[in-house]
């Protein structure tokens, strides 16, 4: 029987399979944190989700501007957003977070933010219609990978890339990459980090040359920016700044219209 994450008062988040659906019943559970309902433990974000926001604002330069139109795509209901929330008011942006309505419901509202409820790029006409048109930056942050199970990855990137203005860019953060993870904990650096980590004296097992069963890697990353290319857009795969907490195993996937 599946698991009914919406009433688990402490469900084992690493061994769950999250998608759009169960984060809806992630965000229904009252047992949960903030975190806890985007599927992180505590102690993942407690107290670094400013540092996160600087880094997101050095890589969407447009947030620091006046006046612009910005999208936020799968927000949650964390800290992140409310950072986004506040920036925007305080530099006149206009803000369509999308996500699920119960996500959604447990953001605050405000008269520069408006919410579009429904699992992206289905509900793409909505959005487009609410930006009225374009958007001058786009954010999906630690959503990709959630994505690459619910959804074809190059409809996804074609939705975004179609609804920047000339000169917009995409962020699309915090991406797990298998194929980074695997050289990490393969090298020194990454067992004594493993073996500190996870107080043991033990080193990660790592494994090379075998299929990534739904999850992304070096391969995916790189198509996802010739996509983008081919569609006539810059694309690039960039590094987290080293203080976040899985910068080391984590990619950052830049697309910019020119």
């Amino acid at each position: 029987m599946p698991i009914d994450l919406s009433s688990d008062p402490a469900p084992d988040l690493a061994s769950v399979d999250l998608d759009y659906e169960r984060f809806r019943q992630l965000a229904r559970n009252a047992h949960l944190s903030a975190h806890e309902r985007i599927g992180f433990p505590d102690h993942y974000r407690d107290g670094l989700e400013a540092k996160i926001f600087a880094d997101i604002r050095s890589k969407l330069p447009a947030l620091d501007q006046k006046e612009k139109v910005i999208v936020d795509i799968g927000p949650g209901c964390a800290g992140l957003p409310r950072l986004l929330m506040d920036l925007c008011a305080r530099q006149g942006h206009r803000l369509v977070v999308v996500d699920s309505p119960e996500m959604l419901d447990q953001l605050p509202d405000g008269s520069h933010v408006e919410k579009i409820p429904g699992r992206f790029p289905d509900n793409v006409e909505a959005l487009q219609t609410a930006i009225g048109g374009f958007a001058d930056a786009i954010l999906c942050y630690s959503v990709l990978h959630y994505m690459f199970v619910d959804t074809n990855l190059f409809d996804v990137i074609d939705r975004m890339g179609a609804l920047l203005r000339p000169g917009g860019r995409v962020l699309i953060g915090d991406i797990p990459n298998n194929s980074k993870r695997r050289r990490f904990f393969g090298s020194e650096t990454g067992r004594a980090f493993h073996r500190e980590f996870m107080k043991t004296d033990k080193d990660p097992v790592v494994t090379f040359l075998e299929p990534d069963f739904k999850k992304i890697n070096d391969a995916v990353l790189s198509s996802l920016v010739a996509r983008a290319q081919e569609a006539g857009w810059n694309g690039y795969i960039v590094p987290q700044a080293r203080e976040l907490p899985f910068s080391n195993r984590r990619d950052d996937l830049i697309i910019e219209r020119i």
